[in-house]
């Protein structure tokens, strides 16, 4: 299915589209050099948002789930694509276990452990699927409604490795963001490969760090492809340790998002832009109790901090918010039957296999679609994102349209490289 493309035969989103796939081969080339300098992450999602006058990421996982949206024609590349990956780290690996997170009560969870199981079984290795979860004591199977089930295991620790009972991996998969912390069963393993690493996790990991390493990022390509980075770029602010029950918290939270909608303003007076710029301010670590706000007016936020208070993500494992983000609001003008629509592109190591748009009936064009009664309808982007069609008029193409969505996704995706490399504990970094 094809969105409908409110914008799709206007606007700059229709230059950005000719020079990216005008630039296509360096572009390719640009990639290909970078992955030889840099190490991608293991598996990454990236929610888009097309603006018609902006293309842009607004969000980065590297513990993705919802691998069960995705269309059956993109099995064969996410298979591949973990031969790649497993090849890279353990090429004698024989057997995966899947750490997932410690609820995995929902469906559609259970669906996404099914469809993850099932990628890397048919990459040629053992799977089985071991908790962390104190509440997980012996081997449960779960049915899920397609009839299909999972065997969930309680993890053992012997002599410094990592296991299930009679299954000695060489290598554990992440599906949790540890978000509520690192557990000590997972830290010094011995000769074991940890994916992702235990830094890549909310205990460490930081919304703003990400996005200032996408914004180095965005200005090198810019300038590969001569185009204005901010078409591509979310421009951003942060503030740590934010007191939201103190008025000095809460001025200092007033004075960043006045800051950055008076730079939003600039940048859409310049390009002739008739729409009204906004901010979003959520957590920088995770959504950890916050609930993300869209601000038009910095004097909204008196009344929204205090969603900060009441809102508890039962879906996670709570945590403390270390600071906020305020980044740019990126409209999305995509609809699917008339609902506001977003698309996310899933990635394994440095491939793009496959995506789905995310579509709420209930939300507006300038909020999160990640919410509540959002639901998801599968896009083949194993069969589009490698294979423009150079010579189609802009915007008149899926796949040129894809094509672009995936190149925005990888960008982000080098970004997250780059991030973990800056943030690894192990790491020699030099001033």
């Amino acid at each position: 299915m094809v969105p409908h493309l409110v914008t799709a035969l206007t606007g700059p989103i229709n230059e950005l589209e000719q020079r990216v796939l005008d630039s296509m081969p360096a572009i390719e080339r640009w990639f290909r050099l970078e992955w030889m300098e840099h190490t991608p992450p293991f598996y990454s999602s990236v929610d888009v948002r097309n603006a018609g006058f902006k293309l842009a990421p607004v969000d980065t996982n590297v513990f993705p789930s919802c691998w069960n949206n995705l269309t059956p024609a993109m099995l064969p590349l996410a298979v591949q694509a973990a031969m790649a990956a497993i090849e890279k780290i353990c090429p004698e690996a024989r057997n995966l276990l899947i750490v997932p997170e410690n609820k995995v009560n929902s469906p559609f969870y259970l669906g996404n452990l099914v469809q993850l199981r099932r990628i890397f079984h048919l990459a040629g290795l053992n799977v089985r699927i071991g908790s962390i979860s104190p509440e997980v004591k012996k081997s449960t199977t779960l049915t899920l409604p397609s009839g299909e089930s999972i065997v969930l295991e309680p993890v053992v620790r012997n002599q410094g490795r990592l296991g299930v009972k009679d299954f000695d991996p060489c290598t554990i998969l992440l599906n949790n963001d540890l978000r509520a912390g690192v557990p000590g069963i997972l830290e010094d393993l011995h000769e074991q490969f940890l994916l992702p690493p235990l830094h890549a996790g909310w205990t460490t990991r930081r919304k703003s760090t990400h996005f200032k390493c996408y914004e180095d990022v965005s200005k090198r390509f810019g300038k590969l492809i001569g185009v204005d980075p901010w078409l591509i770029n979310p421009m951003f602010d942060k503030s740590s340790n934010l007191d939201l029950n103190d008025e000095a918290g809460r001025e200092v939270l007033r004075s960043r998002a006045d800051a950055l909608l008076g730079k939003i303003k600039k940048r859409y007076k310049e390009y002739g832009i008739k729409e009204k710029p906004f901010v979003v301010v959520k957590a920088d670590n995770g959504s950890h109790g916050l609930t993300a706000m869209t601000v038009r007016d910095a004097k909204e936020l008196d009344a929204l901090y205090l969603k900060s208070h009441t809102r508890h993500d039962g879906a996670h494992n709570g945590g403390q918010v270390y600071g906020v983000i305020f980044q740019e609001g990126v409209l999305t003008n995509e609809r699917i039957n008339d609902a506001v629509a977003e698309p996310v592109v899933y990635m394994m190591d440095r491939y793009v296999v496959g995506g789905f748009y995310r579509v709420h009936a209930e939300r507006g064009v300038d909020e999160s679609l990640s919410a509540p009664g959002s639901s998801y309808v599968p896009l083949a982007f194993a069969e589009s994102t490698h294979l423009p069609q150079p010579g189609v008029r802009p915007g008149a193409s899926a796949p040129n349209r894809f094509y672009m969505y995936g190149v925005v996704g990888r960008l982000a995706m080098l970004a997250a490289s780059y991030e973990l490399e800056a943030t690894d504990p192990e790491a020699e970094h030099y001033a």
